[in-house]
Order: structure tokens, then C-alpha cells, then sequence
């Protein structure tokens, strides 16, 4: 009962609508079911499934609000969730931000399922991970993985008239190998909502290639550096970056998106409109896109539809609260599902052989911020960090630590490649001058 048809979801809720008392009662019922196998030392440790499903109920008197869950389905069970929802709301606080619920909307089409992956086995999986293992023994490597694949649907409705619904599936996959001594380590990630474009032989081939290419790694002075980052290398930073867009913060002075305007002068309290980054930064969300697709509705069942956020390097949009929106007089713009950054025509190989002397980075692990208003994040290389001199890639290089905001970072742009789904989002490899490094770290 995990996964429930439209129809299913859409009479269940109105079931539990009917018990309501309350002003207003909203209901989020949420499902999946999935399964994983990992694996360790070129040996399976672990495979399983999983599946749940849950019921929120969000009862409000006036401008107080409870929230209640349950995960029975029984008629008692969904009467009783209904009734403690609306004890907690009438012993609330009053909300001074509450904002009503939606109506009735209309959502664009976003092709999120995929049989395929519905329909993917404990063969399946054991298969996947055999394809990762064998080249792995077979270049006297040691390999360790994890593979998972969900079907997930969320319903929403509330007694004002709105009811969503969307079934969606991924599957995640990611390898890290190491040479046997444990001085060289190669990594690669791939997810995507249709199973059939997983490929994990292929993938852990990269990951072999990282790995004997990064043994006896050497030592080079911190310092700013050209870089080429991988995906998996630039995707964290992008994330802080779009997850700091709120209209909100920037409004409220706590943001890089704040304006500093003078005592007793008046002028726009965020940077809305303006040019950050270097013109060829256009950065998006799509619930329709073809291969990173989203819910076409924000968790409040509010339309998502495409949006800019930044375009030509100016900032086009920001998100907010249907609280703030009001409270500002502005559009009320809901987060995107994920983030797509459009890219360019150079190959990897291509940023390479235009590099004289540069750095390339297969990812950035353990990012920590440092400074809200500027975004400086702090963080390390892992798993294939090579020295690049006169178009070749020269020798592997030990781990850096780096100091580097996004924001400088979009202004740096050299190149920009084919983007490349990543944790759900569309990044580019990115050829960047002038990356801090910081110090040296002795991991591999």
C-alpha cells in the first residue's frame, strides 16, 4: 500500500478532509518503497528494501496550527490523527506570519516516473554491483559501492479545493576504488530518474582510471590555481550558492544578496535586477526537464513552474514566503526542485589541452561555510586531484584544502562544458582561474 494510484490518494485524503473541524486542515501523504545494496572490500556487505508511507495532517484555528502524523489507515486511525492535529492547534501560539491555504492550481506536465526503475530487482541490484566489482578485482583495485533506487508519490490536499499528486523514481549510485596500499583513490556518482542510463560498469571505469592514476601523489604549494572542476567538484558550492537565494535574508540585511543602503537613505534592500556574475552564468530550475525533472508543486502545492534565477549574470528572481511575499508586496516565488546551470561547448578534454598550468579536481568534499554575506566555504579535494602543464595532465597532486566563495568563483570563468546530472541537478564542468587553495592535506 506504499505506492497509491492517484485515485487511491485523492479518496483517502477526502476521507480525512470529512473529519475535519477546523478553519482550515491541509494533508501531505507521502510513500516510497526502494531497495540498495552495498558493497566493500569487492564483496556485497549489505541489501535490503525499504517502504513507508505517512499521513500529516495540519489543522488551524484562526492563526493557530497543529500538526499531527500516523502511519495506520484505518477509519479510527484517520479520525484520531485529524482530532490530535486539531487539540494541538487550539494550544498553540498564535501565528503572526500564518498565511491561508491555497485554492485549486493548475501544474505543468513533468515526466518524473520511470517503469523502468519501478521495476528494477534484487538481480537487479546484485548485477549493477557485479559490473562495478569485476573490473575492479580484475585491475587488483578494491572497490566499495553503494547503489539505491526509490519510487516515491506525494499527495496534498486541503478544504479549500487543491489536490496534487506525483509519482516520481531515482536511482543513486556511487564507487570509490583504491589501490590495495591504499595510496591511490578514484570516485564517480551517477543518478537519474530512468534506471536504463545506468551504466555501472562504465562509471566505476573512471573510478579505476582515477585511482592508478592517483597513486605517489606530490606535494604542490598552495596558492591560487586555474582549475577544472568536475561536476561532483563544483556541485556543493553551487548548492550553497542557490540555497542562500531568499528573498527574505537578502531583505533582512543576513545575505550576499543583501544592499547596504546608507542611514537615513532609501533604496532596494536586496540585489534583485543586478549583475553578480560573469555573463555567462545562467543558472535555472525546470520541473519538466528531461533528465533532472521535479513535482511540478512546491511542498505547499503551490505551481513550479521554469524560472530564472540568474540569467546573463543578473539576478532574475529570488524565492520567498507567501508571508513575505505579501508583507514586501512582491510575487510569491516557490523554491525550485532542483537547479539546472547551463553550459558551453568545450569537451573536458578540450579545457585540458587549453590549460598551461592548472589543476584538475574530481570533487570537493566536507564544505563548511565561513562567511554568510560573502558565502567563503571552506573545504577539501578527494579522490583525484591531478597537476595539468601544457595541455596534459602531468602528474596526480596531494589534497588541497580550499578557500573559495561561489561568488568569485562565477566571476572567474574561463570555459564552461556539456552539464552533466548531479545529486538531481544539471551541472557543467567549469574551468575556473584564480581558486584559493589554502594548505595541504595529507588524505587521499
Amino acid at each position: 500500500m506504499t505506492i497509491l494510484t492517484e485515485q487511491h490518494a485523492e479518496k483517502l485524503l477526502k476521507k480525512v478532509i470529512a473529519y475535519s473541524k477546523a478553519d482550515e486542515v491541509e494533508c501531505n501523504l507521502d510513500g516510497q518503497i526502494g531497495g540498495n545494496i552495498r558493497y566493500a572490500r569487492n564483496t556485497v556487505s549489505t541489501a535490503g528494501e525499504q517502504s513507508d508511507l505517512t499521513l500529516a495532517v495540519q489543522s488551524t484555528f484562526g492563526k493557530r496550527t497543529g500538526v499531527a502524523t500516523i502511519n495506520e489507515f484505518d477509519d479510527a486511525s484517520l479520525e484520531k490523527v485529524v482530532r490530535r492535529s486539531e487539540e494541538l492547534a487550539k494550544l498553540a501560539p498564535e501565528n503572526p506570519e500564518h498565511m491561508p491555504v491555497f485554492g485549486k492550481q493548475k501544474y505543468a506536465s513533468s515526466k518524473t516516473y520511470f517503469d523502468s526503475t519501478a521495476k528494477v530487482t534484487p538481480d537487479d541490484r546484485a548485477q549493477a554491483a557485479e559490473d562495478s566489482i569485476k573490473p575492479s578485482k580484475a585491475n587488483k583495485l578494491v572497490s566499495s559501492g553503494f547503489l539505491e533506487e526509490q519510487v516515491n508519490f506525494t499527495a496534498i490536499m486541503n478544504n479549500k479545493g487543491l489536490f496534487a499528486f506525483n509519482t516520481s523514481t531515482n536511482v543513486d549510485f556511487s564507487v570509490t576504488i583504491r589501490t590495495e596500499d591504499g595510496k591511490g583513490s578514484g570516485w564517480a556518482t551517477r543518478d537519474y530518474s530512468d534506471v536504463k542510463l545506468l551504466n555501472t560498469k562504465k562509471a566505476s571505469q573512471i573510478a579505476i582510471k582515477k585511482s592508478l592514476g592517483s597513486v605517489d601523489a606530490k606535494e604542490m604549494e598552495p596558492g591560487k590555481y586555474t582549475v577544472i572542476l568536475e561536476p561532483a567538484a563544483s556541485v556543493g558550492l553551487l548548492g550553497r550558492l542557490t540555497g542562500a537565494f531568499d528573498q527574505r535574508q537578502a531583505d533582512e540585511g543576513r545575505s550576499f544578496l543583501s544592499n547596504k543602503v546608507e542611514e537615513g537613505k532609501k533604496g532596494p534592500k536586496n540585489k534583485l535586477g543586478q549583475k553578480m556574475f560573469d555573463e555567462r552564468v545562467h543558472i535555472y530550475s525546470d520541473p519538466t526537464h528531461p533528465i533532472a525533472p521535479s513535482a511540478p508543486f512546491a511542498g505547499n502545492g503551490y505551481p513550479r513552474n521554469k524560472i530564472d534565477w540568474v540569467k546573463g549574470g543578473v539576478i532574475k528572481n529570488m524565492p520567498n514566503s507567501p508571508y513575505w511575499a505579501k508583507h514586501t508586496n512582491t510575487e510569491y516565488v516557490p523554491r525550485g526542485g532542483g537547479f539546472m546551470m547551463a553550459g558551453g561547448d568545450e569537451s573536458l578534454e578540450e579545457m585540458i589541452k587549453s590549460t598551461r598550468r592548472g589543476v584538475l579536481v574530481t570533487r570537493l568534499w566536507y564544505i563548511r561555510a565561513l562567511d554568510p554575506q560573502t558565502l567563503l566555504q571552506t573545504g577539501l579535494t578527494r579522490d583525484g586531484t591531478f597537476y595539468i602543464e601544457n595541455g596534459k595532465i602531468k602528474y596526480p597532486i596531494k589534497n588541497f584544502r580550499f578557500n573559495e566563495s561561489p561568488i568569485i568563483m562565477l566571476n572567474n570563468i574561463e570555459a564552461l562544458g556539456k552539464p552533466e546530472r548531479i545529486n538531481g541537478n544539471m551541472v557543467p564542468p567549469m574551468k575556473i582561474r584564480d581558486f584559493t587553495f589554502s594548505s595541504l592535506s595529507d588524505a587521499v
